[in-house]
């Protein structure tokens, strides 16, 4: 089974195509059992091709890595079709990315090859080891980009997820790797008889997890709903991305998003979108002040996407509003999306013609605090767009807050796979820190999941429509909620730990 290969396009075409394959284990395919074919298949064309040290060791995992990405983020190049002066890069985007990316995956293998690896047990704690590291390297180095981990394959199956409470993502997908990797054992040299107690032991504690999942979410279930003083309305409107390179008039937009949003004398806290009101500031948005104050009360609040002006410095901001349009609260976005939001070494881009791809020239500031939003008593944790991807980091103050808020403008994904993809990072935070998930998105998947990962209600990336929520169950914060990413930094202790432990026992045999 994949041996030596000498044959260059083979040699090449093998890993490609087992990351392609492993793609499709992720959302919306959500097949995670291929990883149980392409993972082992993985390492043990890895184990006999590769050569200590050597570029072919790092090549076998740069391709596995770009055929992963290749096949997951293609969306990418869909905001690139805005503007013209995008279209000729983006056969270049849709190649140079996931190379860039698959760079991880072959210096992980690259690592593995100053281990002396053969078809034993310990192979597997220092391949599932490295290409988790790596994992976390990419989520972390130059702002990070820990998007498609291998664990997210897992997203449709919610019992298994409630470990994430207490061991998180990071940590979840060296477990995952890990388990994707066993079937090769089958290959392995060691006697049948620990292969069945290896086999044994690892259905043992997939099955309790699997339990322990079923137990979180039944007590869950069993706590009372608090109701709300408040309705929270989530609007998804599904407005044209064009809008932000066409000057459309904002009084249509507005109209559309009140006719959507139908406002009463209830109380209520309505939800939009990131960037709805393209090409206004929130400096200027009292112009249109008359047309909220006759279609909002004094009874309603709104919360929107938009892009402020502060000395000299744009941001994207989420801001709270009454229906005389003052501020009540703001928040600036702390992590910035590279060529969308801002223009890496921009002084040496600009002089080419390049500019950041969202609208405008100007590449946005970044802030570096994230407060909690209070709104009728209920606080919020902010997070615009992407923020909701990084596990471990999003209270960064380590605040006791209600709901998690996560606005975005989804339509540069196109109709593609990309909002199911955002959308799976959403129900992995709620998990995390144990708390009801608010999404409101303009082109993505909106919706209200639960504290333990239920999505309660959602609105298609292709739909258009509102969601209520006038009641939630308060939970308190989770382990991981309060220690974050240090717990991968155990697990990896423990697994080097092992590995010297199977050594040591090996080389007293």
């Amino acid at each position: 089974m994949l041996k030596k290969i000498n044959n260059k396009f083979l040699f090449c075409s093998i890993p490609f195509l087992l990351g392609i394959f492993s793609s499709f284990s992720l959302p919306p395919y959500n097949l995670f059992i291929l990883n149980f074919l392409t993972f082992p298949m993985f390492l043990i064309f890895f184990l006999n091709n590769f050569k200590k040290k050597s570029f072919e060791s790092f090549l076998i995992g740069w391709l596995f890595g770009f055929g992963y990405f290749i096949s997951n983020i293609y969306w990418i190049t869909n905001s690139l079709t805005f503007e013209e002066i995008f279209k000729p890069l983006i056969p270049i985007a849709l190649v140079l990315i996931p190379l860039f990316l698959g760079l991880f995956y072959g210096l992980a293998t690259y690592i593995c090859s100053f281990f002396n690896l053969d078809r034993s047990y310990s192979s597997i704690l220092i391949f599932a080891s490295m290409l988790s590291i790596v994992e976390f390297i990419r989520g972390t180095i130059l702002s990070g980009f820990p998007w498609n981990l291998i664990a997210y394959s897992w997203v449709k199956y919610n019992e298994f997820l409630q470990i994430l409470a207490f061991i998180g993502t990071y940590a979840f997908n060296l477990l995952s790797i890990t388990l994707f990797l066993l079937p090769v054992i089958i290959l392995f040299k060691n006697s049948l008889r620990s292969k069945l107690i290896l086999i044994f032991f690892s259905t043992f504690l997939v099955g309790t997890n699997f339990y322990y999942g079923q137990i979180v979410k039944n007590k869950y279930n069993k706590l009372d709903s608090i109701n709300l003083n408040t309705t929270i309305k989530i609007i998804s409107p599904k407005i044209k991305i064009d809008r932000f390179f066409q000057n459309e008039d904002p009084y249509i937009i507005i109209n559309e998003l009140i006719k959507l949003s139908k406002p009463d004398d209830e109380n209520t806290i309505f939800i939009f979108p990131e960037g709805i009101l393209a090409g206004i500031f929130l400096e200027d948005i009292k112009i249109y002040k008359k047309i909220f104050n006759e279609n909002f009360s004094k009874n309603h609040k709104i919360l929107l996407g938009i892009n402020s002006n502060e000395n000299s410095k744009i941001y994207n901001s989420m801001v709270v509003l009454d229906n005389n349009l003052k501020v009540l609260a703001k928040y600036n976005k702390n992590k910035l999306v590279p060529f969308g939001e801002f223009l890496p070494f921009e002084n040496i881009f600009t002089k080419i013609g390049f500019k950041k791809i969202t609208q405008g020239y100007v590449s946005f500031s970044s802030a570096n605090d994230r407060k909690i939003l209070v709104i009728e008593k209920i606080k919020f944790l902010p997070l615009i767009c992407y923020e909701i991807i990084y596990s471990g980091k999003i209270n960064k103050n380590n605040k006791e807050f209600d709901f998690i808020i996560n606005i975005s403008e989804d339509g540069w994904f196109g109709n593609s796979i990309g909002p199911h993809q955002h959308f799976s990072h959403s129900i992995f935070r709620s998990i995390e820190e144990g708390k009801n998930l608010i999404r409101s998105t303009n082109g993505g998947i909106s919706a209200y999941v639960d504290a333990v990962g239920n999505v309660i209600n959602k609105v298609k990336s292709t739909d258009k429509g509102v969601i209520e929520v006038k009641s939630y169950k308060k939970t308190s914060k989770t382990f991981f909620g309060s220690h974050g990413n240090k717990i991968f930094f155990y697990f990896l202790i423990f697994y080097i730990t092992l590995f010297f432990f199977i050594k040591k026992n090996r080389e007293i045999r």
